[in-house]
């Protein structure tokens, strides 16, 4: 203890050098130089790297994007006056200093109410805006369009993702098509751990779980290949949980509708308890047998959860199971989607 203190001692004793005094020229200089060669880094790193969140290509997403940089926006002008000021008073301020310091600011009625009332009002800006795209951007909400909505349900298994074309009657593992322009309705649910199914091109990322659905409405404004993916830790597999959302047009569409439709393979009840064991899958297509396989997926824990309730109800007197009887399966919650889109 005492060989700290006479190290702290002898800290505390150490003259630094004094720091040579900057002109504001200088010092105006040197900070544009600073920034100059962080822009330079940063555009260096991004040399032929791909930014989904910023590169959209749907409604859903571009309007995310908006709203990404105007919340962006508005916190920059708390952030630069912030760390200006920081690296200022700092510099300004140093040990040596000549400056006449006067903290006598705590009483400015001019000072308190800048950094008071700009924060506030920025806070009440992004509870205006929070309020209202909580609304527009509502996973549940179809898109306006004089086109009828693709129909498209999808299964989350381990680890693949498994898309059903009832209206087609076809199917697919690996990657989803859809006409460019035309919107897109996405069913979802999970045989699988809870899972997250995210297109970041086309819109935000939207849970998934077991015996529980969900919606998700989309639309790509350009023909593209765009990369989907797991967004939730869901296993061993999950890394390699990764889909391809293609959008075409209504004749390259056409063309690969009736491609699955030949492809020989059909997807009915035995073959999807092959496809859900956990494992990884290469891109597969189906002709659909099973015309009900989504709502079976569903009901199958829906069934458990009843049976479990009615085995239950078999132990209680007979008294107790006329005043409780059990709860019918199909008044069970629907999964809301978490956050916007």
């Amino acid at each position: 203890m005492r060989a700290l203190q006479k190290l702290t001692k002898k800290l505390a004793e150490v003259q630094l050098p004094a720091v040579p005094r900057l002109s504001r020229v200088k010092m105006t200089w040197l900070l544009v130089g600073g920034a100059l060669v962080v822009v330079a880094v940063l555009t260096m790193l991004s040399l032929n790297h791909s930014f989904p969140l910023l590169q959209t290509r749907g409604e859903i997403a571009n309007r995310q994007r908006d709203l990404l940089l105007f919340a962006t926006g508005l916190a920059v002008i708390v952030l630069v006056p912030v760390y200006v000021m920081l690296f200022t008073f700092a510099w300004r301020y140093r040990a040596g200093h000549k400056k006449d310091y006067k903290p006598n600011w705590d009483s400015h009625k001019g000072y308190e109410t800048l950094w008071w009332g700009v924060p506030l009002a920025i806070i009440v800006v992004l509870a205006a805006v929070t309020w209202v795209t909580s609304h527009s951007l509502d996973p549940f909400k179809p898109l306006s369009s004089t086109q009828k909505p693709l129909q498209v349900q999808v299964v989350a298994l381990q680890w693949k993702w498994l898309f059903i074309y009832p209206e087609e009657k076809i199917a697919s593992v690996g990657e989803v098509a859809f006409p460019v322009g035309r919107p897109v309705e996405f069913t979802m649910t999970s045989d699988a751990p809870m899972n997250s199914f995210w297109i970041p091109q086309l819109a935000g990322q939207i849970y998934v779980m077991s015996g529980m659905s969900t919606k998700l409405h989309v639309s790509a404004d350009s023909v593209g290949t765009y990369a989907g993916l797991s967004a939730n830790i869901s296993g061993k597999g999950f890394a390699d949980m990764r889909f391809n959302a293609r959008a075409m047009s209504t004749t390259d569409y056409d063309a690969w509708v009736a491609g699955v439709k030949g492809s020989g393979k059909k997807l009915n009840q035995q073959t999807y308890e092959v496809l859900a064991r956990p494992g990884k899958s290469a891109t597969l297509h189906y002709l659909l047998e099973e015309t009900k396989l989504y709502d079976r997926v569903i009901m199958k824990y829906m069934t458990e959860h009843g049976t479990t309730q009615t085995a239950e109800n078999e132990t209680k007197p007979s008294e107790e199971k006329a005043s409780s009887p059990v709860k019918p399966t199909h008044d069970m919650p629907m999964m809301q989607s978490e956050g916007m889109h």
